[in-house]
């Protein structure tokens, strides 16, 4: 499997951030929630297998490229919300402990077309999600995190048209 599909950027580090719940309840949803890093993670890894399954083993590891793009994302959003002052719980409030992530949330189509649509559909909502977050951060150093990891969705989003755009499957 190749590596995570990042753009060239380097990721900013969560050192440094103190506690501050405002800004843990701005990024907390895209941590573990139905439209969350987590959920991103598994969705792509499901989805890979049905194309590796068919005979698109090109598709199959751009997802998973995807995936560990997403893993990157899940690590720095859990460390991020570490140093805000709650556990890297796997619920879509950390600092509450409820509302516990669930894999019912993954898209689990069939339909090879469906999966791709799910998933670019997905990234279109983390981009939008990430986009809002900037917007509403106060936080410098939080800010720059969501906005690198947004860069990434941004590229996923395009990497996903493209192969929508040519599959014939």
């Amino acid at each position: 499997m190749s590596g995570p599909l990042s753009a060239p950027k380097p990721y900013p580090s969560a050192e440094g951030i103190s506690p501050d719940a405002y800004s843990l309840r701005i990024i907390s949803p895209a941590y573990a929630s139905p439209t969350g890093e987590l959920n991103a993670i598994l969705q792509y890894i499901y989805h890979s297998f049905y194309f590796e399954k068919y005979g698109f083993h090109d598709i199959a590891e751009t997802l998973k490229s995807i995936a560990v793009a997403e893993m990157r994302h899940l690590d720095l959003l859990g460390e991020t919300i570490l140093a805000l002052g709650a556990p890297p719980v796997f619920c879509r409030f950390p600092y509450y402990g409820f509302d516990y992530y669930s894999a019912k949330y993954v898209a689990y189509s069939r339909s090879l077309k469906f999966m791709l649509e799910d998933d670019f559909l997905g990234e279109r909502q983390a981009a939008r999600d990430y986009c809002r977050m900037e917007n509403a951060l106060k936080n410098g150093a939080v800010k720059e995190i969501v906005s690198r990891i947004r860069e990434d969705e941004l590229l996923h989003i395009k990497t996903l048209e493209n192969i929508l755009k040519d599959f014939k499957g």
